[in-house]
């Protein structure tokens, strides 16, 4: 089994209620574990500022899924969940990024790892600093430094 670590946000409807239910689907997933999670921190909007504050939070999990197959679930959750993609950086119902799947790294059409923008964003670091502090200072060390 891998570990990847997610980062989860909600800024419309009942965004606590709503991380809460992304939670339980991500855990109910065949091949997936979740094996912590942080609290949930309540964040200013980060690219386009117009809109209310996010409730963002962090996962680790443990899986047999392939980075690939694994965006393919959390995709199918947010869909699920309601999400639809209007705007970069829009408000959202549910949003679940891979910030990280072992020490991989990859880029392809649909998925870069570790995620590109981690270490701008102190919404991602902080809840992920809170369950992986080393994975955290990975992200930081590696995306601040020379690819």
């Amino acid at each position: 089994m891998a570990k990847a670590w997610l980062s989860l946000g909600a800024n419309i409807g009942d965004p606590a209620a709503q991380l809460a239910e992304a939670v339980r689907r991500i855990g109910a997933a065949d091949e997936v574990t979740v094996t912590q999670q942080s609290k949930v921190i309540i964040t200013k909007p980060w690219g386009k500022t117009d809109q209310p504050d996010f409730a963002n939070m962090a996962l680790e999990v443990e899986t047999a899924l392939e980075p690939l197959r694994l965006l393919d679930l959390l995709q199918a959750i947010e869909t699920a969940m309601g999400r639809v993609r209007h705007e970069t950086w829009g408000p959202r119902v549910i949003d679940i990024d891979i910030v990280a799947y072992e020490r991989q790294v990859l880029e392809t059409e649909r998925l870069t790892l570790p995620h590109p923008f981690a270490h701008e964003r102190a919404f991602v670091l902080d809840p992920l600093a809170e369950i992986a502090p080393e994975t955290a200072a990975w992200l930081v060390g590696r995306t601040a430094g020379p690819a």
